[in-house]
């Protein structure tokens, strides 16, 4: 089973879906080249100052935001869970790079999933949590709000590649 695989549970998972206009092979170059990660992926006002790609299982996934006033904040090293060209991508918080466990104030998974729908996409992006406690305490920090600005902006990017 890959981490894909595993089904939905609404006590423990969050989830953005949506029909975007762009071909799945423009959001999989969004989301995976470091220099685009950082023209989309934080929401605004901040901005993403770092971007790190390591596109293979066990690689690193980490960005830096910016705040409007220029406080860096770093989310960490995450580990880079799987990879299916132009299909999905899995990374963990819980993990850093090499599969080393590490602390995480918010320890998820992300599943970022792609699927041909007519010209555009299918875009499903799920944050999988492993207790009520974190997926609570991600949905109270603004997970819908802020992945869907993100998503907003992935697409408004997307559509100018």
């Amino acid at each position: 089973m890959s981490p894909t695989d595993h089904p939905f549970d609404p006590s423990l998972d969050l989830v953005i879906e949506r029909e975007i206009d762009v071909p799945p092979h423009l959001v999989w170059a969004a989301w995976t080249t470091p220099e685009h990660v950082k023209q989309w992926f934080t929401p605004k006002p901040f901005e993403t100052a770092e971007c790190e790609i390591d596109l293979r299982p066990g690689g690193i996934f980490r960005v830096v935001m910016r705040s409007p006033e220029g406080e860096e904040l770093d989310q960490g090293a995450g580990c880079i869970l799987e990879v299916v060209e132009h299909r999905r991508l899995a990374w963990t918080a819980a993990l850093g790079p090499g599969w080393r466990p590490v602390e995480s104030d918010l320890p998820f998974s992300a599943i970022i999933t792609m699927e041909p729908s007519g010209a555009g996409t299918r875009y499903r992006a799920v944050a999988v949590h492993g207790t009520k406690a974190l997926k609570d305490r991600h949905e109270e920090a603004g997970f819908q709000e802020g992945w869907g600005a993100m998503t907003d902006q992935l697409v408004e990017f997307a559509r100018r590649l």
